[in-house]
C-alpha cells in the first residue's frame, strides 16, 4: 500500500495475497530451444512466480523431466514429446497441463518459435491470475490473427509527444536518443505480454532533426533501443520525411522515379540494416497536412510507396503508407466539398498497384477519430492491396486521458462492421487480418498513448486502453467486456466489488463521452489546435473542412447520394440505402449523413433537439454515478491509485458540465426550441 508507484506494473504487477487470489506454486522451470528469447522468459517466470507464489522458482536444464514447468521452442530435443502430428504457427503456442510421476502438476508451454513461446508464458500467467481452472489434460492454443501488431509513437526528439498525454517520451529528450533502460525494457514487456511485435518510435510529422534518424550517430542509438525491444519480439521502425534526400543536403529532389532518388533511398537502406538488421521499415505520411509526397513531382501515392518499398525489400522491409491525406486548404462555404470522400477517391483507384511489402494505413473512420464516425468505406474497397488498420489509443477526441473513455466498444464495432466486400460476412476483421483477400500482410497499428507519467498513460483507467488494442490486435474475436475483465482483475486485484465497479464504467464510459459531447456523429465542436473542450463553432468557418452546418433551422451533412456529396454511395452492400434513407440511417450517425430539422424525430420517438438536451444532461449524470461509484471503493484500493483516478473524474465533471452548458445553451440559442423538461439552457 506505500508503494509511490502502484500501477507502474500495471497488468503485469504479479502480487501474492491479494483477496481471493491463488497462490502459484512452481518451484522448478526448464527453459530449452528458446535462443535469444530465453533471458526474457526467464525474467518474467522470476518475477511472477515469486510475485503469484511467494517464491523465486528454480531453473534446471532439460534432463530434469520432472520440473514443475516446461517452456520450449521448436528446436529443443524435448519439443517433439509434446507437440505430437500438429505444427504451431510461428508466433503461436500451446500449453498443457498434465500430471508427474508423482502426481504434481506440470504445465508445458511450446512456442512455434522461441517468440511464441514467450507468447504463451504470458498467456499462462494471464489466465492463472484470471482463476482459469487447470485439470490435468488441459490444452490451450492460439495464434494471432493479425500478422502486424503495432504501436505508432508520435515522440520527437525534443521530448514532446504530438497527442500526448501522460508526460514526455520514453525514449527521447532535448533533441538526443535519451532514456532509461529498465523502463523501456518495462515498456517491452508490456508490450510483448499482449502480443504487440512492432513499435514505431517517432512522430509520423517527420521534423527537420528527427528527418536525421536515418544517419549516425542517430542510428547507432537507434540501435541500441532497438536491442531491448528485440528481446521481447518486438521489431523497431521510423516514421521518414519523404523528402528527405532533399532536406538532408544530398541531392535537389525527392522526385521518386528520378534515379539518383531511388538509389539514395536503396543506400539507405542498407545502412540501416547494417546497423539493425531485422529493422522493420518505415512509417510515411505524405502529401497530408503540409507533409512532403510524390504530389510535388506529379507522382503518385503507388509511386513514392513503391519507390521505398523497393528499397526496404531486399531486407524483409515494409512500408507502412498513412491513407491520411486530403485537401487541407478548401472553402467552408462550397458544399460539395467533403473531407469524408477523399482517402476513399485517392486511394481506391490505386488498388492493385502497390508491391507486396506496402501496407496502406487506413484510419477507422473517414475523418479524424472521432469519438462517432462511420467506419472507412475504403477499408472493404482495396482487394488487391495490403491494408492496415489504425486506431487512436491516445484520446485526442475522446477525453485526452484526462476524461474516462474505454475504447474497446467502439473498437469492437469497426471490427465487426460488415464491408460486403465479398458478400455478406465480410467484416472489416477479415479484411485486416488478410483473410478475406487472401493478401499475405495484414495488421492493426495503434497510436500510442504512453508517456513517463509514473503510471503510463496519466490517466490510470487508460492504461485498459492500451491493454485493449493489444488484446484486439492478437484476436479480434474478443469481446470488449471480457477485456475489461482481464485488464481490471490483473491489475486492480480480483475484488469482486473492485472488479463490479470498475468494469461498468469501463463498459459504459464511451457512450458517456460520446452523450455529453457531439450528437449523434456530427463530430468535432472542440476546440480548435487542442481539441479538448467544447468550442460547437470552432471549425465551422475553417479550411480545415469539418463542419456541422448549424443553422435555426437544422443541423446537419448532407453526404447521400441524391442531394448531397455522395460519399454514402462509397459503401458496398445495402449501406449506400440504409445511410440515404432517413427512415433506415442508425440515430447515432444520423448528422453524419443528414441535414435535418431540429424537430426531426429519432428512431427514439424523440426531438433531435430534445435528444441534444437529454443526452447532455444525462451525460453529465452519469459522470456524478462515476465519481460516487469510485469513491465507494476507497477503502478497497491502493491510496495512490484511488487519489490519482479520483482526481481525474472530478476534472472529467467539470468537463461534461462545460460541454452540456456550451453546447444546449447554443442550440437553445440556434433553434429557439426550449427544453420540454424545462431545464436551464444558458
Amino acid at each position: 500500500m506505500g508503494d509511490a508507484f502502484p500501477l507502474r506494473a500495471a497488468w503485469l504487477s504479479y502480487r501474492a495475497g491479494r483477496p481471493g487470489g491463488r497462490a502459484l506454486v512452481c518451484d522448478t522451470v526448464v527453459l530449452d530451444g528458446l535462443g535469444p528469447w530465453e533471458e526474457a522468459v526467464r525474467r518474467e517466470l522470476r518475477r511472477a512466480l515469486a510475485g503469484l507464489g511467494g517464491a523465486a522458482p528454480q531453473f534446471l536444464p532439460r534432463s530434469a523431466v520432472h520440473a514443475g514447468l516446461w517452456v520450449l521452442g521448436p528446436d529443443s530435443a524435448l519439443y517433439e514429446r509434446w507437440i505430437g502430428a500438429a505444427r504451431l504457427p510461428e508466433e503461436g503456442f500451446q500449453i498443457q497441463r498434465q500430471a508427474g510421476g508423482k502426481g504434481e502438476p506440470v504445465w508445458i508451454i511450446l512456442g512455434g518459435s522461441p517468440r511464441g513461446a514467450l507468447y504463451g508464458v504470458f498467456h499462462w500467467l494471464r489466465l492463472w491470475q484470471l482463476g482459469e481452472a487447470w485439470p490435468v489434460g488441459t490444452v490451450v492454443q492460439e495464434a494471432p490473427a493479425h500478422r502486424l501488431r503495432m504501436l505508432n509513437h508520435w515522440d520527437n526528439l525534443d521530448g514532446s509527444i504530438e497527442r500526448g498525454y501522460a508526460g514526455r517520451s520514453l525514449w527521447f529528450r532535448d533533441g538526443d536518443i535519451r532514456y532509461d533502460t529498465e523502463r523501456v525494457r518495462d515498456y517491452a514487456r508490456l508490450l510483448a505480454s499482449v502480443g504487440i511485435n512492432a513499435v514505431s518510435l517517432n512522430n509520423v510529422n517527420v521534423g527537420p532533426r528527427e528527418t536525421r534518424l536515418v544517419r549516425p550517430p542517430f542510428l547507432g542509438q537507434v540501435a541500441e533501443l532497438s536491442e531491448i525491444f528485440r528481446a521481447y519480439g518486438i521489431r523497431v521502425f521510423l516514421s521518414v520525411n519523404f523528402a528527405s534526400p532533399v532536406e538532408l543536403g544530398e541531392l535537389p529532389t525527392a522526385d521518386p522515379l528520378q534515379a539518383d532518388v531511388i538509389r539514395w533511398w536503396r543506400d539507405t537502406a542498407a545502412l540501416l540494416y547494417s546497423y539493425i538488421p531485422d529493422f522493420g521499415g518505415f512509417v510515411v505520411k505524405a502529401d497530408s497536412e503540409f507533409r512532403p509526397g510524390p504530389f510535388t513531382y506529379g507522382r503518385t501515392h503507388a509511386d513514392g510507396a513503391n519507390m521505398l518499398a523497393e528499397a526496404l525489400s531486399p531486407f524483409g522491409g515494409i512500408v507502412l503508407w498513412r491513407c491520411f491525406v486530403y485537401q487541407v486548404r478548401r472553402d467552408w462555404r462550397d458544399r460539395t466539398l467533403d473531407r469524408a470522400r477523399e482517402a476513399y477517391d485517392l486511394f481506391a483507384p490505386l488498388d492493385g498497384q502497390f508491391l507486396d511489402n506496402v501496407m496502406l494505413q487506413i484510419k477507422n473512420g473517414p475523418m479524424d477519430f472521432q469519438v462517432r464516425e462511420p467506419v472507412s468505406p475504403l477499408l472493404g474497397a482495396l482487394e488487391k492491396t495490403n491494408v492496415l488498420l489504425e486506431l487512436q489509443i491516445t484520446q485526442e477526441y475522446t477525453g485526452q486521458q484526462r476524461d474516462l473513455c474505454f475504447l474497446a466498444p467502439q473498437w469492437k464495432a469497426v471490427l465487426d462492421f460488415d464491408t460486403y466486400a465479398k458478400g455478406a460476412g465480410s467484416t472489416v476483421a477479415r479484411v485486416t487480418t488478410g483473410i478475406l483477400f487472401d493478401r499475405p500482410l495484414g495488421g492493426m497499428a495503434g497510436v500510442a498513448n504512453v508517456g513517463d507519467d509514473p503510471d503510463w498513460t496519466g490517466h490510470p483507467l487508460a492504461q485498459a486502453n492500451l491493454y485493449a488494442f493489444g488484446r484486439l490486435a492478437w484476436n479480434p474475436a474478443l469481446e470488449a467486456s471480457a477485456i475489461a475483465h482481464e485488464w481490471t482483475r490483473q491489475t486492480l486485484g480480483p475484488d469482486p466489488e473492485v472488479e463490479a465497479v470498475v468494469e461498468r464504467m469501463l463498459m459504459t464510459s464511451w457512450a458517456v463521452y460520446e452523450s455529453y459531447t457531439a450528437p449523434l456523429g456530427v463530430g468535432w465542436m472542440v476546440n480548435p489546435g487542442h481539441h479538448y473542450g467544447p468550442n460547437v463553432d470552432g471549425y465551422e468557418y475553417s479550411h480545415w473542412g469539418t463542419y456541422h452546418y448549424a443553422d435555426h433551422q437544422g443541423i446537419g451533412v448532407d453526404r447521400t447520394r441524391q442531394t448531397g456529396t455522395g460519399f454514402s454511395g462509397q459503401y458496398r452492400g445495402p449501406w449506400p440505402d440504409v445511410y440515404d434513407d432517413l427512415r433506415t440511417c442508425p440515430d447515432e450517425l444520423l448528422l453524419f449523413f443528414h441535414h435535418v430539422p431540429y424537430t426531426h424525430r429519432l428512431h427514439s420517438g424523440k426531438t433531435v433537439i430534445q435528444h441534444i438536451y437529454d443526452s447532455h444532461f444525462a451525460g453529465v449524470e452519469a459522470v456524478q454515478e462515476f465519481l460516487a461509484a469510485w469513491e465507494s471503493l476507497r477503502p478497497r484500493l491502493n491510496p495512490v491509485v484511488y487519489e490519482r483516478v479520483h482526481q481525474r473524474l472530478e476534472q472529467q465533471l467539470r468537463n461534461a458540465e462545460e460541454w452540456r452548458d456550451v453546447v444546449t445553451s447554443y442550440f437553445w440559442r440556434k433553434s429557439g426550441i426550449a427544453d420540454e423538461r424545462r431545464r436551464r439552457c444558458f
